[in-house]
């Protein structure tokens, strides 16, 4: 978990609120969710597991995007990784920045905990799962391309890190 410099937990969710209403929006975001969670126990121990990652930036060039111009689901194998990774989010640019890409796509450190034991083996290909307002997109057509493409990869876990 993440911490403050004093030690306690940094609150995401009530930062991002606060964020917003300071930009003028009247309405809190309601964040997707499912009722019944598809997450389930590891199927066997950490260091046997070959573990994808999907983060929630991609290529500035990239231009996977559906016909109403909105990104999708998106993979690359891990040795084509781009070294820059963009949002098309709003984010707080004050505080943070996509020039290192190992601080939400860390391929690095997680080749080292494999060649350690820590973890199996790293997935061949990472994805980026597109951040959109649309709640129906993101579960009915976003989550499972992915949870598709995490079994054509023979994934036994991933890491979601996000921007």
């Amino acid at each position: 978990m993440n911490e403050a410099a004093d030690g306690a937990p940094v609150p995401y969710m009530e930062r991002t609120r606060n964020y917003y209403r300071a930009l003028g929006y009247e309405k809190d975001y309601v964040w997707a969710r499912f009722d019944e969670v598809p997450f389930a126990p590891l199927p066997k121990p950490l260091a046997e597991l070959n573990v994808a990652l999907i983060a929630t930036a991609g290529p500035p060039e990239e231009s996977g995007r559906d016909a109403r111009g909105r990104r999708r689901v998106w993979s690359c194998d891990l040795e084509a990784a781009p070294a820059r990774f963009d949002t098309d989010l709003a984010w707080d640019k004050e505080s943070t920045h996509t020039d290192d890409r190992e601080t939400f796509l860390p391929i690095d450190a997680m080749r080292r905990l494999a060649s350690r034991g820590v973890v199996g083996a790293l997935a061949r290909r990472f994805h980026r799962a597109p951040t959109d307002y649309s709640h129906a997109k993101t579960l009915d057509q976003d989550a499972p391309e992915l949870l598709r493409r995490l079994r054509q990869d023979k994934a036994d876990a991933a890491l979601l890190t996000a921007l």
